[in-house]
């Protein structure tokens, strides 16, 4: 998949078929709009575009209102690139883009920009200037100049619509099931690892404590989750909080790689979360800390066992 990063870019999107969002997270909902996407855009022989903006226009808008990302731009690029999208172009969001007008922007971005044939979009979609245009303005446009343009039907559990925003509630909330239920894949986390006071190894459990972090963290506790390292994959516990038994209060991502001996010191790690473990929570010393521990791996095992 090719990653650009202007809109000039004419002879990589011309003639094919895009979709227009954040896609923050790259869930169910927007893989379902993206299979539907990818199909078109290979039976007519066609690239595949989706256009997305670096940063989010609420940045620039009323960053007092910024969501929390779910995914950075690597990771999204990694997630639309297994969904078989051809092309990412991510815009540098910028006032001008975001003055246009709905019939300036499929005009000047849609038309003349990217050149495509045909749109696919979910039935929530807005564009242009105060988010005023909409999918029965978007059908307007493309029938006036010969484009096709499919909306999706939105994807739902139960009742509730899949979106980024609940997925967001689910994860602060530490529902991580529920989370990776609506994004269909694993919550992926991604920092550098750093030495840290090196308890985790006297206890024998070393973990590689994560810094940089850019994505949305869970509530604090012991969560599951799996780490593709040289191409082999490790059951991992993680612990997000503080460490109330040895009286420390600082925030630290701890990530222990079940069945791992190496150095990874000032290497990026991925972990994927897959679910919840228990809360973080104060022991009496450090003998019941390691009985505690040792109960967590086995449950991380076990959950890890069905999600290969």
């Amino acid at each position: 998949m090719k990653l650009l990063r202007s809109l000039d870019v004419q002879t990589d999107t011309a003639g094919g078929f895009l979709s227009i969002g954040n896609f923050d997270g790259v869930h169910r909902g927007h893989r379902h709009m993206l299979q539907t996407l990818v199909a078109q855009a290979r039976s007519a022989g066609a690239p595949s575009v989706v256009m997305t903006f670096e940063p989010h226009p609420i940045a620039l808008l009323a960053p007092d209102r910024l969501p929390p990302r779910l995914t950075t731009l690597e990771q999204k690029a990694e997630l639309l690139e297994e969904c078989g999208v051809d092309v990412l172009v991510a815009y540098p969001t910028d006032h001008a883009l975001l003055a246009l007008t709905p019939d300036e922007f499929f005009q000047q971005v849609v038309q003349e920009r990217l050149n495509v044939r045909g749109l696919v979009e979910g039935p929530n979609f807005c564009f242009g200037k105060d988010r005023a245009g909409d999918v029965e303005l978007l059908r307007e446009l493309c029938d006036t100049v010969g484009l096709s343009l499919t909306v999706i039907d939105a994807v739902k559990d139960d009742t509730t619509l899949v979106s980024s925003s609940l997925i967001r509630s689910a994860i602060a909330e530490g529902r991580l099931s529920d989370a990776v239920e609506m994004l269909g894949h694993p919550y992926q986390l991604t920092g550098i690892v750093e030495s840290g006071a090196g308890r985790g190894r006297s206890l024998g459990f070393s973990t590689a404590n994560l810094t940089g972090l850019e994505t949305m963290l869970p509530s604090n506790g012991v969560y599951a989750g799996r780490v593709e390292l040289d191409g082999k994959s490790y059951a991992a516990a993680v612990h997000l909080g503080p460490n109330p038994t040895f009286a420390e209060q600082a925030q630290k991502l701890e990530v222990h790689l079940i069945d791992f001996e190496g150095d990874l010191y000032g290497q990026p790690l991925s972990v994927g979360l897959i679910a919840r473990v228990r809360d973080t929570m104060q022991f009496a010393g450090v003998e019941a800390l390691k009985s505690q521990l040792n109960f967590d791996l086995s449950a991380v095992r076990d959950i890890c066992k069905t999600h290969v």
